[in-house]
């Protein structure tokens, strides 16, 4: 099989540079559309395929991700591996300030069933890793065990230090590439000026 590319993902999706808020609270300059993506399925299979093969190594009970693209990937690397699927939703966000205040929560249909299995915790890109966070929380509240963490591809190294350094856990990734974020205090597009755009919010 030919490996995926960089490119090849970058021809699935819709990207432009700017100046976004990103889930996490972190600024960036570059914002990825990612709702077409599975609108491809042929064309997102072989990045499916190069991450289920990675992730087949962690012996996995359950594949969950975050709604809408992590959900997705997730039902996808789940029928490769022929293990069970779940997914987290968007709960209130946490009642604080700062970075990672979003939260995830599992429907309640689900929440019996992931106790005590072995889960990899997968969304089609990591960059800070916001929503993935949220839902490895989510799941070890619940009684399950994350055992790996995947994207098809990771953009930059606050996602991956969090999870390898912090929850001692692998981040499995089809591509990986550089990406700058900031926090607010020290965004130079913000001290340039440059407008702020935030697509995470409702329309």
């Amino acid at each position: 099989m030919v490996e995926p590319t960089l490119a090849d993902f970058l021809a699935l999706v819709h990207g432009r540079p700017g100046h976004f808020l990103l889930e996490s609270g972190y600024h960036g300059g570059l914002w990825l559309d990612l709702d077409g993506l599975f609108g491809r399925p042929q064309k997102v299979a072989p990045f499916v395929a190069r991450l289920s093969d990675q992730l087949g190594r962690h012996a996995v009970d359950l594949v969950c991700g975050p709604l809408l693209g992590g959900a997705l990937l997730a039902q996808s690397v789940a029928t490769a591996l022929g293990t069970e699927f779940c997914f987290t939703q968007p709960g209130p966000p946490a009642d604080g300030v700062g970075l990672y205040q979003a939260r995830y929560r599992l429907p309640a249909a689900f929440r019996s069933r992931v106790r005590g299995r072995r889960v990899a915790i997968v969304d089609d890109v990591m960059s800070a890793g916001s929503s993935l966070r949220a839902t490895c929380a989510e799941i070890r509240s619940s009684g399950a065990l994350p055992v790996a963490v995947g994207a098809l591809l990771v953009l930059g190294e606050v996602g991956t230090r969090y999870f390898v350094d912090e929850q001692r856990l692998p981040v499995e990734a089809v591509i990986r590439d550089a990406l700058e974020l900031w926090p607010p205090s020290e965004c130079p597009l913000c001290k340039q000026g440059a407008p702020l755009e935030n697509l995470t919010a409702p329309a």
